[in-house]
């Protein structure tokens, strides 16, 4: 097979060890112009020394590209996202998975408008950032190379790429420990740590690993009361505040550091297939999914609610493999996004010690109806009697088992 040669890639670059070894590499083993594209999605650092460090390392000052797409980030992934309850495996908010499909559409969006052949990312050939990444651009332009580097080169362990760095003079980070740090992925809605120390699933995670959190137990001894306003199921506002997603998800984030929300130490299943732990902090997300829940429980239908509850685990799955822009997620999407027409209202909740507890809900669209629940005389609201030909029809066919087995049995 004849190898593809591209003459100008852009990449996915985060200023790091690996994607500056990816730069360096691709411009010495393709002899290719390289186009880095660095996303502020509120990973909670300055941007502008990935522009020195690639101007550095020899990319043209108009090849670089850094863009603030936090409120974009928010509002059209994060938010439909949370619309869907979406929990892959019972446990994790998808904060990185969530995060890749709007980088792959820039960085296709920056490959058509500077006339690139191919892009380029630097996730591993063992975990799920790589399908993630290329599922996403062929789906947005079916032509479009993708270079993988961890697939081609013969840099295969930390050791060697190590070597390469100093080989080409591309500065090593060094942690508070002297070593080169764990593999962090961060943005504004969690941060993902792997690697290293936390490769034994059996060892507790050291604290120094946990980077947006204070400790539960070392959280306020006092409960805080805060209120979500929700309309059509997203947040609109903090205690009354209107707020864009990006200002809403940053205040969550500050509620929950403070009161040890959002820590997750999980061992998940890849999409390749192998077992993965990770160390995960998502402060702001565990509020608005137990807020959302909690309008929910007032304003959405039982029977949508629970079809809904068992299309998320689904749902989850596609944005986890990489299939945000699949049509399956789509017709989902369609499905959940009809569902919220009317969950609109404001959420009480009480934060303490790393929980979020929705204590108060309320909506001018409520399907809350104390006239018929009440125990006290509900004024002819509902009549009692009828449930007796209610259990009757339903308990039918159990009678119907029940006389067969005891007949079989005589």
């Amino acid at each position: 097979m004849t190898r593809f040669n591209p003459k100008k890639v852009v990449l996915a670059y985060s200023g790091g060890l690996d994607t500056s070894i990816i730069l360096k590499w691709l411009a010495a083993e393709y002899g290719c112009e390289v186009v880095t594209f660095t996303a502020d999605l509120g990973q909670g650092e300055e941007l502008e020394p990935a522009r020195e460090k690639a101007l550095m390392l020899g990319v043209k000052a108009e090849n670089i590209h850094i863009e603030d797409l936090r409120e974009e980030f928010v509002r059209d992934f994060a938010f439909p996202m949370f619309r869907a309850n979406a929990v892959y495996e019972g446990l994790y908010l998808l904060g990185t998975s969530i995060a890749r499909p709007l980088i792959s559409k820039r960085l296709v969006e920056i490959a058509e408008a500077t006339g690139a052949d191919a892009v380029a990312h630097g996730a591993t050939g063992k975990g799920n950032d790589q399908g993630r990444f290329e599922l996403s651009a062929y789906a947005l332009n079916p032509d479009i190379k993708v270079i993988a580097p961890w697939r081609e080169w013969d840099l295969t362990s930390r050791t060697k790429l190590l070597e390469f760095a100093e080989a080409h003079q591309i500065p090593i980070a060094k942690d508070k420990r002297g070593e080169a740090p764990f593999s962090v992925d961060a943005n504004l809605l969690h941060t993902s740590s792997e690697g290293k120390v936390l490769e034994d699933p059996s060892e507790e995670a050291p604290d120094y690993v946990y980077q947006r959190t204070v400790a539960p137990e070392d959280a306020p001894e006092i409960p805080e009361l805060i209120e979500i306003t929700f309309e059509r199921g997203d947040p609109v506002a903090i205690n009354g505040e209107a707020l864009s997603p990006a200002a809403i998800l940053t205040a969550l984030n500050d509620y929950g550091r403070r009161h040890g929300i959002g820590r997750l130490d999980f061992v998940e299943n890849r999409f390749v297939g192998m077992k993965s732990r990770g160390i995960y902090e998502t402060p702001g997300g565990p509020i608005l999914l137990e807020a959302h829940r909690g309008i929910e429980q007032i304003t959405l239908d039982s029977g949508a609610g629970h079809l809904k509850d068992s299309l998320m685990p689904r749902y989850a799955e596609l944005i986890y493999n990489g299939f945000w822009f699949s049509p399956e997620r789509e017709m989902l999407q369609a499905a959940i996004d009809h569902s919220q027409s009317h969950v609109t209202g404001t959420v009480r909740l009480k934060l303490y010690k790393g929980s979020a507890r929705t204590v108060g809900r309320w909506s001018d669209q409520s399907l809350y109806s104390e006239a018929h629940v009440t125990f006290e005389d509900d004024a002819g609201a509902y009549d009692q009697t009828d449930a007796a030909g209610f259990i009757q029809l339903n308990a039918l066919r159990l009678k119907l088992l029940a006389a067969r087995n005891r007949r079989l049995k005589s």
